[in-house]
């Protein structure tokens, strides 16, 4: 699958994004997660999408893949900025109303604008995100240093995960274009979980190819040092307040935000979740094709 990706400037920065299927059709907007390039949407969910008669586009953030890799000492944001971004490139594009997909952090992203801009929501897609304003960061940061969690707070991650942080808190952080893979896949190893077999060599193809494809490497970690300028990022919006036909979907062996989805479902009227089976974090090749299934549905079930 191909399409001419383009370089489109959205409040002083530029955001790569590509198109799939025909540009009169209903749009469906895919933010992908924290750090995470637009080409992480499986094709083949993209080119399925495209093909069911929608208009599909993906992105890459700000610091990620093609789109502007900023210093961040000298432009500091947070992570307002990237759901203004995200509002932007619908307006760049010329989309008034669009299905909203959002993965992990683009799931709160999702979440965030269609609190924010109801009127810009067809329908909103969650996938292995937490709920919009529940301090997510604040619950990763207590787990790591063993802290007790208040009366409340989100379920923590799996221990795989924790334990990854806490080797990244104190390994030298990969430097070379070889460390950066490698430390790319044993990171895709946890976020797979442990049921569905985990195909190294494939996950190194995608490594090798989000590393060549971004203008600098480096620059996602600004998406960490944005979340940690401001752990009161998120908005106080209520989800109650979303009015747009919801879908909320977690793998059974979620290790980062295990149990989320149902609170995100819970807090929106009408909400359908869809637990996907030996799904981890990602959409991987194995789990593309439920997932997309799923999401075909709903886009169907959204325009009736």
């Amino acid at each position: 699958m191909t399409a001419e990706g383009q370089l489109i400037e959205v409040g002083g920065v530029e955001l790569w994004a590509e198109e799939f299927g025909d540009p009169s059709h209903p749009a469906v907007f895919l933010i992908p997660g924290s750090m995470s390039q637009g080409v992480l949407w499986p094709d083949k969910l993209v080119g399925r999408i495209a093909a069911a008669g929608h208009r599909v586009i993906r992105y890459d953030h700000r610091d990620t893949g093609r789109s502007t890799a900023l210093d961040f000492d000298t432009y500091p944001y947070t992570w307002a900025a990237l759901k203004d971004d995200a509002v932007g490139l619908l307006d760049a594009l010329g989309i008034e109303r669009a299905h909203v997909v959002g993965h992990s952090a683009g799931g709160l992203l999702a979440q965030w604008i269609a609190d924010e801009h109801p009127e810009r929501v067809r329908s909103l897609t969650v996938i292995g995100s937490s709920p919009l304003g529940d301090r997510e960061g604040q619950v990763i940061v207590r787990a790591m240093l063993g802290e007790p969690q208040p009366e409340g707070s989100l379920p923590e991650p799996l221990p795989a995960f924790l334990e990854m942080l806490r080797k990244m808190a104190v390994d030298p952080p990969p430097v070379t274009r070889a460390e950066m893979i490698d430390f790319g896949i044993e990171m895709a190893r946890v976020l797979h979980g442990d049921v569905l077999p985990f195909d190294e060599d494939a996950q190194r193809r995608l490594e090798e190819r989000v590393y060549d494809r971004a203008r600098d490497p480096r620059s996602t970690a600004n998406h960490q040092r944005a979340a940690m300028a401001d752990m009161e990022f998120e908005p106080t919006g209520a989800l109650e307040k979303v009015t747009a036909p919801t879908l909320v979907v977690e793998g059974t062996c979620e290790p980062v935000k295990p149990g989320h989805g149902r609170l995100i479902a819970e807090a929106i009227a009408g909400a359908r979740l869809v637990m996907i089976p030996g799904m981890g974090h990602m959409i991987t090749p194995e789990t593309a094709g439920p997932v997309t299934d799923v999401v075909l549905a709903h886009l169907a079930a959204a325009v009736r």
